[in-house]
């Protein structure tokens, strides 16, 4: 395997990300061919799931996104690489697809004005090669924004969700080598103490406060919002979905995931990267199924002055609920049998 510094993985995006900058350009089709190794693993959020090769991803996924958004733009605003504990080298982008929104995809009616759906994409690279992806894209933000809501109200704050503070995602800087290994322990550190509660005691043994910046912010999927400092990180994210899961992290072991940092910013990708059972009400308004069900969380974090000071999270909520079995995209289907799904007309060259 090619050991590759980090200028040089991260440039091997730098002709995918280009071409999406600007869709209707062309030139993504080519640009996945010459990223994606001949035999690749693409693991795609639902309702796409997994895809055999570059010709497919672009098929399947980007061609009838483009259709529905003809002046498709690809937005980072984080771009980070490192190895994963087994020297596995990963490259984790974090950004919005933004256009407007003139025809259906995936049965989503058309708003007719801009919209924006945040994705969290890793890319496992072997031999400048990508020979694995695996991405999650908010479509329920998407939903949201075409006036229709499957799900139950956010507790948290629905946004557009903000590129990091420092304005540094997409130039980060490794002036320190270790540095990206420091910050990868303090945030599985974070993680290991959050799962002690509530098996090993109340939520003083979480110790938030040695981990997390009185300041924080916590960037949730549409479905969960985004949280302001530990009291909102606990009240609108924590207390609701330990209420409904009460076994988080006792399934751990069961699963396999990937942690690596650059400077000051972790990510963690993983498919599924949590295993727990539903046994209570309170969380996304589910129903106690009493099912244990895999959550696939594609991650990243900021550190400031060695704590934690910003979280970006999606959860495949899609999933979840197809495997409680309840189909979100029928449910809005039956909610738009009285609304026209053709396309928007506007005056202009759009449609």
């Amino acid at each position: 395997m090619t050991v590759l510094s980090h200028a040089s993985v991260k440039s091997l995006l730098e002709p995918m990300r280009t071409a999406m900058a600007n869709f209707k350009a062309g030139g993504v089709p080519t640009a996945l061919d010459a990223l994606l190794a001949e035999t690749v693993e693409i693991h795609m959020c639902a309702p796409f799931g997994d895809i055999e090769s570059a010709d497919a991803l672009y098929q399947e996924v980007y061609a009838p996104l483009l259709l529905a958004i003809p002046d498709l733009e690809r937005r980072d605003f984080i771009v980070m690489d490192g190895p994963d504990a087994a020297g596995e080298h990963w490259i984790g982008c974090a950004g919005h697809y933004v256009g407007s929104s003139v025809r259906p995809w995936l049965d989503i009616p058309p708003s007719g004005h801009l919209v924006y759906m945040r994705f969290h994409e890793f890319y496992r690279v072997r031999d400048n090669k990508v020979v694995e992806i695996q991405a999650i894209w908010d479509i329920p933000e998407l939903i949201k924004q075409c006036t229709f809501w499957p799900l139950a109200p956010s507790l948290g704050k629905e946004c557009w969700v903000p590129g990091p503070a420092t304005c540094d995602g997409l130039s980060i800087r490794n002036a320190d080598p270790q540095q990206g290994g420091r910050s990868t322990a303090l945030v599985l550190d974070m993680l290991a103490h959050l799962v002690k509660h509530p098996t090993q005691g109340g939520p003083e043994v979480m110790r938030l406060e040695r981990f997390w910046h009185p300041l924080m912010n916590w960037y949730g999927p549409a479905g969960i919002g985004t949280c302001r400092g530990i009291t909102g990180f606990r009240n609108w994210h924590q207390i609701p979905f330990l209420k409904a899961m009460p076994d988080r992290g006792q399934s751990d072991d069961q699963l396999k995931w990937h942690a690596f940092g650059e400077g000051e910013y972790v990510g963690l990708t993983g498919w599924p990267n949590m295993r727990q059972t539903l046994t209570a009400d309170g969380w996304l308004g589910i129903a106690p199924a009493g099912q244990k069900i895999d959550l696939r969380s594609l991650d990243f974090w900021r550190l400031e002055n060695g704590v934690i000071r910003e979280n970006w999270v999606l959860i495949d909520f899609i999933d979840i609920y197809r495997q409680l079995g309840v189909d979100l995209f029928e449910r809005m289907r039956e909610f738009n049998k009285t609304r026209s799904v053709g396309p928007v007309a506007l005056h202009g060259d759009l449609v």
